[in-house]
């Protein structure tokens, strides 16, 4: 591809500049995605336009293409389609009916949309969708003035299309809407969470008006589906610094429609102290567990759910202490509740709520036992209740304390050392994660002579109670355990 750029709506005194800037997206996507060359060349070939569009463009700006490419044609979804076949590996049309064809070619996966003009009714999750013959048109209908950037490839020259100013932007780091925000987001209330996600991902600023709009059209967010709204969570919680965006869905009122019990947080304080809103705890614990993140192997979804839901149950468990002061017991066993219902609304996956519902309800096990006296047996039910999620609790208990109180923090930090200490010095002498009584159900039916019943479940949990007391008993004095039990529990 050629480095020489036209441009539209370019200012003369910025061409040299705006120029270098394209000049170098058009190296990085040479560098990156070499093959889409050969893409528009087939489009051209076949008589069609071909543009990169959207994210592509904003990050091939950045340096920072992916694989994931978006492009944008005058050419109708069937026509896509045939091209698409003689040029890729691999093609799917299940967004035709939308002007949306995929394919698949070595690493890259393309995307190319026909010119749209959709229109939206006020209570539609979907767009009546409107092919249109003009890119300028196209590009006035995304969400974000950086995002509504192409690089035409079918011309004699790439030619750079910035009707919106996006490069200016993206110079600032503010997100803008093509048009009016309120129109943008009455179109698609989604693009409102985009606006926090972009924020988290690019650490951008957002337009007075753009936050203004979101303000006055929270309560629009309702119609979007749960798993779209999903989605657009998850970004933000995967992102490098969540808290921007959280903070302007909390702010705006969005998250009063998807996430109510992250704004009412805010109106609580720590049981600790009067000073600790529980609200900024939580996204401090949220920034926390990210910096032990490599514990786990790097970014993780469960772990940043967790801590952004930990402590949810305090609203509804909050209590007065006379003469002062506040408690929330029990908030970890209603909280695991209120995250499960929380996550199912959204349509997580059962593995991802159920991990994030046992570690809500496990987050304060470690406090449990004052200034670190764990015996063998504590040890051995922490790590039998923790199972798999032992390393994601580690991390989450030691993010979860956030005193400022130095000499505390170092006292409650060198008591969680002194634990998995006793936890790697038990497992290697028990197997802790592979905790099981000495005798199976076939060995305690054989013993007492009888056949499968709720009894035999009894007789397993009650030496499973004694392994975790006291640790292996071998098969002797597991047997002699279970006749005395079932001496006493057999006629019941």
């Amino acid at each position: 591809m050629s480095s020489e750029i036209h441009g539209r709506n370019r200012d003369s005194g910025q061409a040299s500049s705006r120029e270098s800037v394209i000049a170098a997206a058009i190296s990085t996507l040479a560098k990156s995605a070499p093959i889409t060359d050969s893409l528009a060349q087939t489009f051209k070939s076949a008589g069609y336009t071909l543009a990169l569009v959207g994210g592509p463009v904003r990050d091939a700006i950045l340096g920072r293409l992916g694989n994931d490419l978006d492009f944008t044609t005058n050419a109708r979804p069937a026509a896509t389609k045939a091209i698409l076949t003689k040029w890729g590996d691999a093609v799917w049309d299940q967004g035709a009916a939308f002007g949306t064809v995929a394919a698949k070619k070595s690493e890259i996966t393309v995307e190319v949309t026909t010119y749209r003009s959709d229109t939206y009714s006020p209570e539609s999750r979907k767009p009546d969708v409107d092919f249109g013959d003009s890119i300028i048109g196209d590009l006035g209908r995304r969400d974000f003035t950086v995002n509504a950037m192409a690089l035409e490839l079918t011309t004699v020259k790439p030619e750079f299309i910035d009707p919106f100013d996006g490069i200016s932007d993206l110079a600032k780091k503010i997100l803008r809407t093509p048009g009016l925000a309120t129109d943008s987001f009455s179109d698609d209330p989604l693009r409102m969470m985009r606006a926090a996600r972009f924020m988290s991902q690019l650490d951008f600023t957002v337009d007075p008006e753009v936050i203004a709009a979101m303000r006055a059209m929270a309560e629009r967010i309702s119609i979007v589906s749960a798993e779209r709204v999903r989605v657009e969570l998850t970004k933000i919680l995967m992102s490098n610094n969540p808290r921007l965006g959280l903070t302007l869905l909390v702010d705006s009122g969005i998250a009063d429609h998807v996430l109510p019990e992250l704004p009412m947080l805010k109106l609580e304080i720590d049981e600790h102290h009067h000073h600790k809103d529980v609200y900024e705890h939580t996204l401090t614990v949220l920034e926390q567990v990210i910096a032990l993140e490599e514990r786990l192997g790097g970014p993780n979804l469960v772990i940043r759910l967790a801590a952004l839901l930990h402590d949810i149950g305090k609203p509804k468990t909050r209590e007065l202490i006379p003469g002062g002061g506040v408690s929330f017991h029990h908030h970890e066993v209603v909280g695991a509740r209120m995250a499960k219902a929380r996550l199912k609304a959204l349509r997580f996956d059962n593995e991802t709520i159920e991990s994030v519902n046992n570690l809500v309800f496990l987050h304060l096990r470690f406090h449990g036992y004052g200034g670190g006296e764990w015996t063998d047996s504590a040890v051995r039910r922490y790590v039998r209740d923790a199972d798999e999620l032992l390393a994601h609790l580690h991390v989450l208990t030691r993010a979860d304390c956030t005193t400022r109180n130095a000499k505390k923090a170092a006292t409650l930090s060198a008591t969680y050392d002194s634990l998995e200490v006793r936890i790697e010095l038990l497992q290697q002498e028990e197997e802790l994660n592979k905790i099981r009584p000495d005798l199976d159900g076939n060995q305690i039916m054989e013993i007492l002579g009888v056949k499968p019943s709720p009894l035999i479940g009894k007789a397993y949990a009650h030496l499973l109670e004694l392994r975790l007391d006291r640790g292996p008993l071998g098969e002797a004095e597991a047997t002699r355990e279970l006749l005395a039990w079932w001496e006493t529990n057999a006629a019941k």
